[in-house]
């Protein structure tokens, strides 16, 4: 088991945290971003910075049982599909069950923007968020390791 972060567009809380947990936990922590990016890590993939080629890299790294951090709802469901859990930097848990849904909506969100509407961004991170994706990081790196 690892934990592989698409580190491009992670928090560096998330990540610290993240950091801290493969350490608990015994694992391997995965880094991937482009070359634009400087991350520390112990194992850090630095890609080009082609569309997707991060996206790509992750999920070639993925594997079942594997824990991949990222915000990008298509590259979760190309994991789940892999057999690997996903969470998001906010601490959402993507689920089989309702990745469909979230991409039904991104491509929604996509069509009315390709139309001239415009749709808000992302709130500002908060502690909230930090403690959320701390409680589910370790509670999805327990279910696997049993």
């Amino acid at each position: 088991m690892k934990i592989i972060v698409d580190a491009d567009a992670t928090p560096k809380k998330a990540l610290a945290i993240c950091r801290k947990a493969a350490k608990e936990f015994g694992v391997s922590l995965v880094t991937v971003a482009n070359f634009n990016h400087r991350i520390e890590s112990g194992h850090h993939v630095v890609t080009g910075d082609a569309p997707q080629e991060a996206d790509l890299q992750v999920i070639n790294l993925a594997a079942r049982g594997d824990l991949v951090v990222t915000q990008d709802w298509g590259l979760a469901a190309v994991v789940l599909g892999k057999g690997a859990a996903a969470l998001s930097p906010t601490g959402r848990v993507y689920q089989k069950e309702t990745i469909d849904f979230l991409l039904e909506e991104r491509n929604m969100k996509a069509k009315y923007r390709r139309g001239g509407g415009r749709t808000r961004g992302p709130k500002k991170r908060t502690t909230a968020d930090d403690h959320r994706f701390e409680q589910n990081l370790y509670r999805l790196l327990q279910s696997l390791q049993t």
